[in-house]
């Protein structure tokens, strides 16, 4: 099954921006043309729209055409988008490597955060992400038995688990939950991100699941200090969380 149909306009739309087709300050074309031009439905392109309204790039006010706000992107988590999708979409290269693939037991946290049994078989993940060649994120994912086959059947250097569970299986995330802390590295992280033990880490967790709630995965993210930022940009209708390239 193909990308769903939104996120391919949301995509379209947002090279658009980006290339200054539709300068700062101009008005996005109505729904009703943008569902004709792309033969969807309004509420297709309404969804598409919304999402590059969290992103930044245009107003988000109900009832009027879109006013488009800049050109350079964010990271919100209301976009759900993959590391790879927000490294590329800021101009980096982004890139991933399989280093273990291990069918066991879920953890109490795990079969919680998954709704499994205790003790129900999971998949577990460990992956070491690079942004622009350099180590910079540790995941470690847990997977239910219902996916689990899919991810290990991609190939160890899949750009992107999400992208390629909804183009290959039409898994596709609808919502997320964030938390988010700081920890020192331990003797693993250390070595994987070549950083001295005990060095901060910035690490994200987060569940994502399924339009009906089905949970797809829980993770643990672990990024070396400098590596990202994140921030918060209010307004009147939302307070969207962002993740930025960092500093170091």
């Amino acid at each position: 099954m193909g990308t769903v149909r939104y996120l391919e306009i949301a995509d379209a739309l947002r090279r658009a921006i980006l290339s200054g087709e539709h300068p700062v300050g101009s008005q996005l074309p109505s729904e009703s043309d943008l569902a004709a031009r792309w033969s969807a439905s309004r509420g297709t392109v309404r969804q598409a729209v919304a999402t590059l309204a969290t992103e930044g790039l245009i107003g988000s006010r109900q009832g009027a055409r879109r006013i488009v706000l800049r050109h350079e992107r964010r990271h919100s988590f209301g976009e759900l988008n993959s590391f790879a999708q927000w490294a590329e979409g800021v101009g980096h290269e982004a890139a991933g490597r399989f280093l273990s693939r291990t069918r066991r037991p879920a953890t109490a946290e795990e079969a919680e955060r998954l709704a499994v049994a205790p003790g129900a078989e999971i998949l577990a993940v460990l992956r070491l992400r690079l942004l622009d060649g350099e180590p910079t994120m540790i995941e470690r994912t847990a997977y239910p038995g219902w996916v689990a086959a899919a991810v290990e059947a991609l190939p160890e250097d899949c750009r992107s688990i999400m992208d390629r569970l909804a183009d290959d299986s039409g898994v596709v995330a609808h919502y997320g939950e964030h938390l988010i802390d700081a920890l020192p590295a331990g003797s693993e992280d250390a070595r994987l991100l070549a950083i001295r033990r005990g060095s901060p880490l910035l690490r994200q967790r987060h569940v994502s699941a399924t339009a009906t709630g089905r949970p797809i995965e829980w993770s643990d993210d672990r990024y070396r200090a400098g590596s990202v930022t994140f921030s918060v940009s209010n307004s009147a209708v939302a307070t969207p969380l962002e993740r930025r390239a960092g500093d170091g």
